[in-house]
């Protein structure tokens, strides 16, 4: 039996057969939604999964893909886009995870590639055999901001310093809201073009003391640390200067934002403080 299952035609079969057989790490050949043209033992292994559920997307009953804080990740049609997009690697940490149960940590490597003329996501994976290096991953390859990784590092210090001085920290979340339908309506270059604008005004219109990250495909988070109050007034200062309308191509347009803050003494954990914050976008 081949090393490799495919999706595809027999031809790349052959070719990746050739090309991956002495892989020791795991392998996925994705289309643009994400869709996986091609994998590996060693991938489904590190998944958890039969290949025959990457290849068809199936998942087992209690089967999870999360991030470093037991967050859901964003799906791979999201980050496969985000790749070729960018024409920039990206770099990740995931956890997979059932009946909430972690089981593995793994390094995923997203490249765009080109086979047989289109545009293709690869994807390296490998097993994290001790703390998450800080040295992969850190900036997001669209805006420049730094990328999940970092956020919740620094989320998690800032919780640190909150506790040990009696301060607050305060994560904020700025939702694009509708982006699909702005992609859809102006295609994905001035989709593109708003979320590096937003990224632009945030950084420049909050303190530098404050971390802008970009935290999903249409989210960017703020962490900051004050003595004393709420967040709330952070996050109006964000709401308003991401607010602004701007001119994407031709076009003015006003971004429309979803808002949500939460400010913690420091006790609480990361993955609750980003859980209440995502909670309270959808109200």
């Amino acid at each position: 039996m081949s090393v490799v299952d495919v999706a595809a035609s027999a031809q790349l079969a052959s070719v990746w057969d050739d090309n991956i057989s002495g892989l020791n790490i795991g392998v996925l050949l994705t289309d643009e939604r994400g869709q996986v043209l091609a994998t590996n033992d060693v991938a489904a292994e590190l998944m958890q999964l039969a290949k025959s559920d990457l290849l068809t997307g199936a998942r087992p009953a209690g089967w999870h893909l999360r991030d470093e804080t037991g967050a859901a990740m964003p799906d791979w049609a999201e980050l496969a886009g985000q790749v070729l997009r960018a024409g920039s690697p990206l770099s990740t940490p995931m956890v997979i995870a059932r009946s909430g149960q972690p089981l593995s940590r793994i390094w995923a490597d997203y490249h765009a590639v080109r086979v047989q003329g289109r545009s293709r996501v690869l994807i390296l994976l490998q097993p994290v055999h001790t703390d998450v290096p800080h040295s992969r991953g850190l900036l997001d390859p669209l805006t420049g901001l730094p990328g999940r990784v970092l956020l919740l590092d620094r989320l998690e210090q800032s919780l640190v310093r909150a506790r040990s001085r009696g301060t607050l920290s305060t994560l904020v979340l700025v939702d694009v809201h509708q982006l699909a339908r702005f992609n859809a309506e102006h295609g994905f270059d001035r989709g593109d073009d708003l979320l590096t604008t937003l990224a632009g005004r945030l950084r420049e219109g909050l303190a530098d003391e404050h971390t802008v990250a970009r935290y999903g495909g249409d989210e960017f988070a703020v962490v900051a640390e004050h003595p004393s109050g709420t967040g709330e007034a952070i996050a109006e200062q964000a709401r308003e200067v991401a607010g602004w309308p701007m001119r994407i191509g031709r076009r003015r347009v006003r971004p429309g934002l979803r808002v949500s803050w939460v400010t913690t003494d420091g006790h609480a954990p990361v993955h609750s403080v980003l859980a209440r914050a995502e909670q309270q976008l959808q109200h």
